[in-house]
Order: C-alpha cells, then sequence, then structure tokens
C-alpha cells in the first residue's frame, strides 16, 4: 500500500455508557443513534468540511482541515445533544465524549488514517467527561486566541499507550460558564451574540438558463447587488467570499443566517435567453424562515441595470432602512449603457476572483475590451489595475515595476471617472501601498471605506498598510472588522495576522496563526519564513529549522532580499525583525 504522510486535525467521539444503554434496550438505543448521526452529527460534520474516516458503533473518527473547523464542530454537536436530552432521564441520556488533536498521520491509498495523531485523540476522547471536549496542547495553542468558551487546564496527562505525557485542555459544553456563548470567532462561527437586526447576505443567484456557462451572469448579478447593499452604514452585509461558500448547495435559510450570523438572506434566479431576462428574488427573515419581500422582473437585457437597482431600493423598503438622497443616488451609479462591455465586465471579474496567473490574464483582457467597448466604465478600469496589481505582487508579468505603473493609471483613471467608486478607491490604495506613498494610500482605503463601510477586502488593505507603517495594533482592528464581514476568509488574513503580533513580539500567538494558515494552505512559502523566524526568537531552534527546510521544499528560489525590496515597510527595522529571527535559528547569516 501506498502511504501519505501529512498533519491533521483529528476528531474521535464515542458515546459514555454505550453497553450500559444498550444492554437497557439495544433497538431502541441503536435507532436514537441512527436518527442523531442524520439528523445531527453528520450534517455538522459536513457543514465544517470533516471527513469520517471510521465508524464504530458508538463513535466515529473525523478527519478537519484545522482545529478550528473540528472544535466548532464539537461545540454545536454537543450543544445539540444539549438540546436533545432536555427532559430525558438522566439514565436514558445519549451523551458524547469528544477528545481533538493535531498531529502527525499517516494516510494510506485506502483514505484511512493511523499514526500518532489518531492515537492521541482517541485516547483524549477517553480521558474526556460526559458532554465534554478534551484538547491536546496541539490542539490547544490553535485556537486559544479565538476561543470564545472558558477551559479547565487539566495539567500533564499520562494517556494510556502513549510514552510521554500531555498537557490537556477540557471543554464542558452547556455548563453555566459556556451555555450562552458556544462559539470560534472564526470562519464557519455562530456568532457569539444575535444576528443584528439589519444584517444580510445575498446568496449567489441560481442559473436557470440550462447553460453552465451563463453561471457568470447569475453571480455578477448577485455580486451587484452585494455592491450595491454594502454601501449602507446602517446595514451589516456579508462578503462576497462568505455568500458563495453557499454557491450550488441545497440550503436551508436558517442555517445560512446562523452560519454568516445575519438576519436576512436574499436569494433569487437568474435566467437570461436571448435578449430577454427574467430575475426572481425573495428576501427571507432567517430567524423564522418568513418571507420579507418576493418578486419577479422579466425584462430586456438592457434594462439589468435598472433590475438591479429596483431589487436593491426594494430591499431597503423591506427592512425600513431611512436614506438621505444622496445616499439613495449612490446606490443607483450610472451604469454602461453598453451591454456587451457589462457582459465582458461580468466575464473578466468572475476570473480576477479565480487569483491564477492564467485567468488573470484571461481576465485583463476581457476587462480591457470592456473598457474599449465604453471608456467611461468607472469599475471595468478598477478592476483592470487589480489584473495588473496581481502581476506586479506575484510576479506574474515581465516586468514587475511596469504592471504596478500600468495599475496604478488604470485605477486613477477609475477614481478620476467616479470618486465615488469604493473600488476604483482600493485598487488605487493598493498601487500607492506597493510604491511606498504610506500616508496617501490610507488617504485612498479609508476613502473606500466611507463609500463602502462592508467592504472586507478594504478593511484588510487598511490593516496591511497600517502594519507596513508599524502600526500593528490598529492593523489588527481592521483585520479583525475584516473577518466578521466575511467568516469564511481567505487563508491569507491568517498570514496578515500573524504580521502584526510578530511585529508587536506575540511570537505565540503568531505561531497559532501560522499554523492554521498550514493546515489550510500546505504551499505557502511566506507563512514559514514568519513561522521560522517565530521559533528563532522563541528560541525553538529545531522546529526553526524544519520550518525553513520546508520552505526550501515548497519554494527553492525564496528569496530574503526580493522580499525585503517588494515589501513596502515605511521602516527597514521592521523587515529585519524576521531575519533576526531567522539568523537566531542559524538558517541565514
Amino acid at each position: 500500500m501506498s502511504e501519505n504522510r501529512k498533519l491533521a486535525a483529528i476528531l474521535a467521539a464515542d458515546v459514555v455508557g454505550y453497553s450500559r444503554l444498550a444492554s437497557a434496550d439495544e433497538d431502541r438505543t441503536l435507532a436514537r443513534l441512527r436518527a442523531l448521526r442524520s439528523d445531527l452529527i453528520d450534517p455538522i460534520i459536513a457543514v465544517h468540511r470533516g471527513r469520517v474516516i471510521k465508524r464504530t458503533g458508538d463513535g466515529a473518527l473525523v478527519e478537519f482541515r484545522s482545529v478550528v473547523d473540528a472544535v466548532r464542530c464539537a461545540v454545536e454537536i454537543q450543544h445539540g445533544m444539549v438540546e436533545r436530552n432536555a427532559g430525558v432521564p438522566q439514565d436514558r441520556r445519549i451523551e458524547f465524549r469528544i477528545g481533538i488533536h493535531l498531529g502527525d498521520v499517516v494516510e494510506e491509498s485506502d483514505g484511512d488514517l493511523m499514526g500518532d495523531g489518531v492515537n492521541i485523540a482517541s485516547r483524549l476522547e477517553g480521558v474526556a467527561a460526559p458532554g465534554a471536549i478534551c484538547l491536546s496542547e496541539d490542539a490547544y495553542r490553535q485556537v486559544k486566541a479565538r476561543l470564545d468558551l472558558s477551559v479547565s487546564d487539566l495539567g500533564s496527562t499520562q494517556l494510556k499507550n502513549i510514552a510521554e505525557p500531555i498537557r490537556v485542555y477540557s471543554l464542558q459544553v452547556g455548563s453555566a460558564g459556556t451555555k450562552a456563548a458556544a462559539t470560534l470567532q472564526t470562519a464557519t462561527s455562530r456568532p457569539a451574540t444575535a444576528a443584528p437586526k439589519l444584517s444580510i447576505a445575498v446568496l449567489p443567484f441560481a442559473n436557470m438558463s440550462g447553460d453552465a456557462e451563463q453561471d457568470y451572469f447569475a453571480d455578477g448579478i448577485s455580486e451587484d447587488i452585494i455592491t450595491a447593499l454594502s454601501k449602507l452604514s446602517q446595514l451589516f452585509v456579508i462578503a462576497r467570499n462568505s455568500s458563495f461558500t453557499f454557491k450550488g448547495q441545497n440550503v436551508h435559510v436558517q442555517d445560512v443566517g446562523t452560519k454568516l450570523g445575519v438576519r436576512h438572506v436574499l436569494e433569487g434566479s437568474v435566467r437570461k435567453s436571448g435578449n430577454r431576462v427574467r430575475i426572481t428574488a425573495q428576501l427571507i427573515d432567517a430567524t423564522t424562515g418568513g418571507h420579507r419581500w418576493a418578486e419577479r422582473f422579466d425584462r430586456d437585457l438592457t434594462d439589468i441595470f435598472a433590475v438591479q437597482d429596483d431589487v436593491t431600493q426594494q430591499i431597503v423598503s423591506a427592512l425600513a432602512l431611512n436614506l438621505t438622497e444622496d445616499v439613495r443616488l449612490r446606490l443607483a451609479p450610472e451604469h454602461p449603457r453598453n451591454t456587451e462591455a457589462y457582459d465582458c465586465f461580468l466575464r473578466g471579474r468572475e476570473l480576477w476572483h479565480r487569483l491564477t496567473k492564467e485567468t488573470n490574464l484571461a481576465a485583463r483582457e476581457l476587462l480591457q475590451r470592456a473598457t474599449e467597448l465604453d471608456p467611461n466604465f468607472a469599475t471595468a478600469h478598477a478592476f483592470l489595475a487589480l489584473t495588473h496589481g496581481i502581476d506586479y505582487l506575484n510576479r506574474w508579468g515581465a516586468s514587475p515595476p511596469e504592471s504596478m505603473a500600468q495599475a496604478e493609471e488604470a485605477a486613477t483613471r477609475a477614481v478620476m471617472l467616479d470618486d465615488n467608486d469604493p473600488w476604483a478607491h482600493w485598487a488605487l490604495a493598493i498601487a500607492k501601498l506597493y510604491t511606498r506613498r504610506h500616508d496617501e494610500a490610507v488617504d485612498e482605503v479609508e476613502r473606500a471605506l466611507v463609500l463602502n463601510p462592508n467592504f472586507a477586502e478594504a478593511h484588510v488593505s487598511r490593516g496591511q498598510t497600517l502594519y507596513y507603517l508599524g502600526r500593528p495594533e490598529e492593523a489588527l482592528e481592521s483585520f479583525a472588522r475584516a473577518q466578521t464581514l466575511n467568516p469564511y476568509s481567505p487563508d491569507v488574513l491568517l498570514h496578515f495576522q500573524a504580521l502584526a503580533s510578530f511585529q508587536l513580539g506575540r511570537y505565540e500567538e503568531a505561531v497559532d496563526l501560522l499554523l492554521q494558515r498550514l493546515a489550510r494552505n500546505a504551499i505557502t512559502d511566506v507563512s514559514r519564513a514568519l513561522l521560522a523566524a517565530c521559533y528563532g526568537h522563541l528560541g525553538r531552534l529545531p522546529e526553526a529549522r524544519a520550518a525553513w527546510q520546508d520552505l526550501l521544499r515548497v519554494n527553492a528560489d525564496y528569496s530574503l532580499e526580493h522580499r525585503r525590496k517588494v515589501l513596502p515597510y515605511k521602516n527597514p527595522a521592521d523587515f529585519d525583525l524576521m531575519v533576526e529571527g531567522l539568523r537566531k535559528a542559524g538558517v541565514v547569516q
């Protein structure tokens, strides 16, 4: 058999006192357990992207992409069991104990996992109290900064058949100290407090055209509605990246509201046929499942912009938002009258979101065509600038300086065409930052956020700019706001948060964040470099050298001098802090 060694988050669970329950009434116990699996446990595992490795009669072993997902899943399962056991006599309750560990495993060709990572998780489950979750120190380190629940430190514990004692932390779900919160403040988390009354997620509209190639059009309609609603300061709007994680899924609106922390959900469909388009939309109260508003629009394709504005205005009315005339005008900007230009823009924007060299080039060609068909299309110029900016950051173009010059030129043009376009100011902020005009970059990104307070990407850029200015505490505040707006944040946000923590000298916290990122993105080189520097400052030299060797395995051409050249630090000493950590580790001179 072939095998693959890797780091994995493992959850082990079983039923407390299963033999006693089965001996008392085996048929009833098995029926209840099957119902729990189908109605509660398996759906929660699926939501948190878990993979069931094996089942026993009364338990399961599950692999997750990250400890965050594993603990979030465990918390939801245990809370679900508290609710299911309400009113059931103590001697008939089904209660789970759960153990979670992050460790080395071997994946065999049939998908089975073996190794210490699995063994330790199973032993942790064995020491957990009924209804509790036990975490190893390695697992707890991953989530302690984001855990909105109290834990008990059980100290160094000798686990059965495990050579060395392991420090164990216990999380008792449903107790007085934890019953109200039950959340991890990270991707896929349930809000610790009730969703704001004026909050909304716009799900990707279903493509009903019978042609999968028309997905870009339905997605584009949804994204434009998100952009319009995001301009309202009274409204909390979930970012596209998180809303679109539900694309193609058969979801319950109440579940979406819980996962994204919103009170309202907009869903709909688009059918495009020739020069006609039919759009349906419905606004649903995610707490009750009741409809707040629904309508169908049958229009000529040339009226698509008016339909989008109608949907936005209807939502504003349904939520009883009081808007000034100025805000109402900003909700309905001048759209390009050329439908071909708009079609090119939608195709180009959809390709840009994929963030690969090939799709970025294809996106640029389409966006360039959009600006040629409609030279006054400000947002198309803004996204054209973003394609050049990505070329610069990834060294995809023949000349990085030329890529940045083209990015700034297109972004400047976009701002000149429409000073009220947040994407234009965001694109220009990025160009200003990477040409080391930090104060101008701050001005541009602040302008973008005035125009669109829900602009998650701009909050990230604000945080980056503040970090490079040497203001890491403020940077972390911006990153936290971005994560609230975009609960399913890209893994790179973990790296940005780690950078700010590192700059503050909080190396353990940075390590936690970097290990989370590596669990989600196994090929990142920059996070491995920062991890090695953290370990160097902490005096954990073997781990630092191992991280550096992993970096060279992922990217043999990694260059500190190139990073020094392109990263826009205002104070060079901030970059030297990383170099110093690597020198302490003995991996660089």
